[in-house]
């Protein structure tokens, strides 16, 4: 019986405890927006999409992507693409590229999906027009070099989203999958 009446006091402490915490406002909180890759999935952006070296000129890299914001879309204006090129096999020479301005998807060029709701849109990086936009020849690159193409999400409101300002399960959740970054290995 005693251990009975311990267990109620302790009870009644802690629920006084969890009083005096402060409710958090969920309407006041601020909500951001991302770029879902809806197809194809299970699609390792960030580390398993590769070009074959051998069939380099017709490598390319094909999803569908999905605008989410609070107002279903309404507030994404654009989603800007830049890439760079990592030359990891320096013995044809370093042919490393910094980032340079690769597209940009206006929320004009997407559709609202009737499904979901939300507006999307087809996505393809061909190895021809990364090489092209970072002035590289089939000769600069070899397996194991690395294309990464990095996004920014724009909203109406001046706001932008990233990979350094979204959270873990954004970028890489089993439903988000919005990584805003794809990293795009040279294969032999």
């Amino acid at each position: 019986m005693k251990k009975i009446l311990i267990a109620f006091m302790l009870l009644g402490i802690m629920s006084c405890k969890t009083e005096l915490i402060d409710k958090i406002d969920v309407f006041s909180l601020e909500t951001g927006a991302y770029m879902r890759t809806v197809a194809p999935w299970p699609l390792n952006v960030a580390n398993g999409v590769v070009y074959s070296k051998a069939a380099l000129a017709a490598g390319s890299v094909k999803m569908t992507l999905e605008a989410v914001d609070p107002q279903k879309g309404s507030l994404f204006s654009a989603y800007d693409l830049t890439v760079r090129f990592v030359d990891n096999t320096t013995a044809n020479g370093n042919s490393s590229k910094p980032y340079a301005a690769l597209d940009s998807y206006p929320a004009s060029s997407f559709t609202k999906d009737v499904v979901t709701g939300y507006p999307r849109r087809e996505m393809t990086l061909t190895a021809s027009e990364l090489m092209s936009k970072l002035g590289l020849t089939a000769a600069d690159v070899a397996a194991g070099d690395v294309f990464e193409v990095h996004a920014v999400m724009k909203l109406a409101d001046g706001r932008s989203f990233t990979d350094t300002n979204s959270g873990s399960e954004i970028k890489g959740g089993a439903y988000y999958k919005s990584p805003f970054f794809y990293r795009i290995t040279v294969n032999p």
